[in-house]
């Protein structure tokens, strides 16, 4: 099986290796998330793809029984009238399905993850990065989101969803530009920081809203790039949130955005896809991601 591939040389990458579904809301075969399949496997996890056959952008937590295709899936990456479900022929672990983004992390959660892991479940989903951010109030919207917050609030699985400001969307065979493999890096650098902290991952009913600023001048090389612990809304009439950075109240991410080359890391509630407000939760992921953590200027 896949497992006894992917975890060579692990020990000497100090990353533990652990099983992924991925899934996202632009298609299987986009470059984003093709790049991060290819990293996230480079660092040492095992990493089922389950995403859906064309661009889903925009569909939230839609869930519909996948329909056999009678069109070739996005990019031509799959053959017309190729049924409901399929997989690269050669690559068991890329898997499409007919349909959105929730049911296709669903299908990968519940059936081409355990054929691949001989019967075991993810223990970690990662969703996107989406082409474009997910945002404040663009996040009930996302069908990135939606797949991350069924994984995290539905089957159990504590989740992160990636978006990056720079757009454009592009087919995997295409060389990947340089946005592509900056993104996938980075996505990778956090996953591993929260597998490092050890299990629970994350809190119960809790994922991860991660955007990525735009990569532009001054902002093009994977260090230039800087983690900021943000709010998905603005929390006016909220609790207090976990104190940092000699605050009381986190910062909200559209406003980390702007700022630079600062990446906004959202604590959210899979329930409804808002802030999550409970400040041990909070807590709980600052502890494990805070020597990544800097303060807005």
């Amino acid at each position: 099986m896949k497992t006894a591939i992917v975890i060579a040389g692990l020990g000497a990458l100090g990353a533990q290796a652990v099983r992924i579904i991925q899934s996202n809301d632009d298609g299987w075969a986009e470059s984003y998330i093709r790049t991060l399949n290819d990293a996230l496997n480079e660092a040492g996890h095992d990493v089922v793809l389950s995403a859906p056959a064309d661009n889903k952008s925009g569909s939230s937590s839609l869930d519909i029984p996948p329909s056999p295709r009678k069109q070739p899936c996005q990019y031509n990456s799959c053959p017309a009238n190729s049924g409901p479900v399929g997989s690269d022929p050669k690559r068991p672990d890329l898997n499409w399905v007919n349909s959105f983004p929730v049911t296709s992390i669903r299908y990968g959660i519940d059936t081409f993850g355990p054929q691949m892991w001989d019967g075991e479940a993810p223990e970690l989903a990662v969703t996107g990065p989406n082409v474009g951010t997910n945002l404040g109030i663009q996040v009930p919207f996302s069908g990135t989101v939606g797949a991350a917050c069924y994984a995290a609030h539905d089957a159990g699985i504590p989740a992160i969803a990636f978006s990056g400001a720079s757009e454009g969307n592009l087919p995997y065979t295409d060389p990947a530009p340089p946005r592509s493999l900056i993104y996938a890096e980075l996505a990778t650098i956090l996953t591993d920081k929260i597998i490092e902290g050890g299990k629970p991952y994350l809190p119960d009913d809790v994922f991860l809203n991660v955007n990525f600023p735009e990569v532009q001048q001054g902002c093009n090389k994977v260090e230039d790039f800087k983690w900021v612990l943000s709010r998905i809304t603005w929390g006016l009439l909220s609790p207090k949130d976990v104190t940092w950075c000699g605050e009381d109240r986190l910062p909200q991410e559209n406003d980390v955005l702007k700022a630079g080359c600062y990446i906004s890391v959202s604590v959210g509630d899979a329930k409804d896809k808002t802030t999550s407000n409970d400040v041990k939760k909070q807590q709980a992921v600052l502890t494990k991601i805070q020597d990544l953590l800097v303060c807005l200027p």
